[in-house]
Parts: structure tokens; C-alpha cells; sequence
């Protein structure tokens, strides 16, 4: 009787064993399983979370059978239960919160950027003024030229007549090249004038614009860089009535056909002679406003004879040809025609300001 007795308490203890083991193999496999769960939708995490989670998964399934776990086994098998069920719940809040983000774009978002829907962009005010002008210009035969924005001194001072000593070198009002004192930004569009000038024989009739660069102080009425439109003629028996002409024709085409011109003699280093050209004001009419400081007229060029040492610098024989020249800001031509009174608007890129162009495109 006691030998029956101790068999049936042996084979309970081994059938606990087994349960024992059985239990911790099985959590072994459902930690790896879940380790490699995946899903691509909601709907799917939501299965996942009730296969392994819910009342009547996996999880809860097994703290059933813990029951019949050994006494002295339920700290371990019981600590393995536990890991299985954090495990599963970190798996499950993973996939949620990566399908959460893939859905979520706010995070690629520029918050910066234009509201939506983005609008078309339109040309730039300086650009449609240049354009403008290029096209009058290119209507009376001139052709369109271009050249390097870093240039060398001889292009931008030496070639158009300047001094050595001329104010214009010094670096309080030319930016230098560091380590290259005879490379420098060009302070004007002339220097595509010598370029053109070196390597084509007369007749030349040349439109130049392009960018400038002068170290001054940036205000309402100035700025470290703006922009420029310069015109070149040389041929046979040029005349500075030919340059007249052609200037009067350029403000009546730009500003209105009642546009009245005057010059006013002043000196260039590269024309002789030299004179400045103010318009009729467009604002009153030439009556006198707070525009034209009540005289009438206002400044947008300066022009003149090309100097017989410039087309000698630049290898034309100054006793055969002859020639005029002509240079024009474009933020103070885009002034006059649109009445900007501040010159920074024109690079701030703000949009407000830019929208007010779009008719002009």
C-alpha cells in the first residue's frame, strides 16, 4: 500500500515537471515569434494585440496553466511569463507607434514653407525692367554681351582709362580677392565692354547688363551690389548726335512717348565728352513734385564719347573709329517706373512685395 502510495506521488511530481518544461520551451517560442511579429496596417496590430493580449490569447492561456506549475518552479516559469507578456506589449506599442509615424508627414514638414496650394512664380521686378530695356536696345541694332562677375583689374580700371591712383581702386569702394590684389568684383558692366573691344574689330553695338558689386554702406538708396545695363557703338564717323538720338528714342520707348530728355556735362575716366541724362519726371509730368525735388527732371544715366585711350587700350585704332557709350542702373530705372522708393526691397524676397509685379510678366 505505501509503495502505490509513493508511485502516484512520483509520477504527480514528474508530470509537473513536464508541465514545467513545456511551458518554458513554449514561452522560448513565442518570445521569438514575437520578436519577428510585422504588420502594415492598423487593423492588423489590432489582430496581433488579441491574438496575444486578449482575454482568450495566448498570454492569458498560458497564466491558466500555470496553475499546475510545481510550487518550487512557479518563481521561475513565472518570472518567463512575465518577460513573454512585456514583450509582447512593447512588440504591439512598436508597431503602433512606427505605423503612426509613417502616417503622420508633419514630420518632413517645413513648417516654413508657402502655405498651400503654392502659386506660380513670377519674373523678379529688376528682371522685367532688364528685359524691357534690353529689348528697346536690341531693337536699334544692339546685340546682347556678357561676361565674368570676378574679373581682373585691367578689364574693369586700367583698359577704361583709369588712373592709377583713381579713388575707384582703393577697398573702401572695390571688394579685392583676398591673396589677389588685381582680382576683384567688377564695379561695373564696362569691363564686358573691354572684353567685347579686344576681341571684335568695329562696328560694335553691344548691350550689357549684369551685376555689380561696390562696398558701400546698404540703405534705402544704396546697396553693396545692384545691377546695370551698359551700351557700346563703335564704328566710322560715331557722333555724340548719334548718341543723343538714340538715348532720347530709349526714354520715350520706357517711359511714354512724352518724355523730354536733357544732358548735363559731367566727366567719366573712359568719355570725353562726358554728360549726365535726366528725364522729363514721370510722376508730374516734369511740373516739379517731391519725386524730383520740384525741379522737373530726374537722373537715370550717364554716356558720352569713348575716350581715344580706351579704344586704343583695347587694340582699336582710335584715328579711324570712334564711339559712344552708356551706362544705366536698373533698381533706378525699376524705381522711376514703378515707384520703389527703397532699394532693399528688391533682395529681401518677400513675397508681398514680389506680387505686385505679376501683371507686369
Amino acid at each position: 500500500m505505501l509503495f502505490c502510495t509513493e508511485m502516484i506521488t512520483f509520477a504527480l511530481f514528474f508530470k509537473k515537471n513536464i508541465i514545467s518544461k513545456d511551458m518554458v520551451a513554449k514561452i522560448q517560442q513565442l518570445l521569438q515569434e514575437i520578436d519577428g511579429l510585422q504588420a502594415a496596417s492598423a487593423e492588423e496590430v489590432e489582430a496581433l494585440r488579441i491574438k496575444y493580449l486578449s482575454k482568450k490569447g495566448v498570454v492569458n492561456a498560458l497564466m491558466a496553466d500555470f496553475r499546475a506549475v510545481p510550487v518550487e518552479q512557479k518563481k521561475e516559469v513565472g518570472m518567463k511569463l512575465n518577460e513573454l507578456k512585456t514583450a509582447a506589449q512593447a512588440k504591439i506599442n512598436t508597431l503602433k507607434e512606427a505605423l503612426a509615424g509613417a502616417g503622420d508627414t508633419t514630420a518632413d514638414l517645413d513648417l516654413t514653407r508657402t502655405a498651400y496650394p503654392i502659386g506660380l512664380g513670377t519674373r523678379h521686378p529688376l528682371t522685367i525692367v532688364k528685359n524691357e530695356i534690353v529689348d528697346i536696345f536690341s531693337r536699334l541694332g544692339f546685340i546682347l554681351a556678357e561676361g565674368p562677375e570676378v574679373e581682373d583689374d585691367w578689364h574693369v580700371y586700367s583698359s577704361m582709362n583709369f588712373a592709377e591712383d583713381h579713388p575707384a581702386r582703393d577697398m573702401q569702394d572695390t571688394f579685392f580677392v583676398e591673396a589677389h590684389p588685381d582680382i576683384i568684383l567688377r564695379s561695373h558692366t564696362s569691363s564686358v565692354q573691354s572684353r567685347v573691344m579686344e576681341s571684335t574689330q568695329p562696328p560694335i553695338r553691344v548691350i550689357c547688363p549684369g551685376r555689380v558689386y561696390r562696398n558701400e554702406a546698404i540703405s534705402a538708396r544704396a546697396h553693396c551690389f545692384f545691377h546695370q545695363v551698359e551700351g557700346l557703338y563703335i564704328d566710322k564717323d560715331v557722333s555724340f548726335t548719334d548718341l543723343k538720338q538714340v538715348l532720347l528714342l530709349f526714354a520715350q520707348e520706357m517711359f511714354g512717348a512724352d518724355t523730354r530728355i536733357r544732358l548735363r556735362p559731367s566727366y567719366f575716366p573712359f568719355t570725353e565728352p562726358s554728360a549726365e541724362m535726366d528725364i522729363s519726371c514721370n510722376i508730374c509730368g516734369g511740373k516739379g513734385c517731391s519725386f524730383c525735388k520740384h525741379t522737373g527732371w530726374v537722373e537715370i544715366l550717364g554716356c558720352g564719347m569713348v575716350d581715344p585711350a580706351v579704344l586704343e587700350a583695347n587694340g582699336i585704332d582710335s584715328t579711324v573709329y570712334t564711339g559712344y557709350a552708356f551706362g544705366m542702373g536698373i533698381e533706378r530705372i525699376t524705381n522711376l517706373k514703378y515707384q520703389v522708393k527703397d532699394l532693399r526691397m528688391f533682395s529681401e524676397n518677400d513675397t508681398r512685395f514680389l506680387e505686385e509685379f505679376e501683371a507686369a510678366n
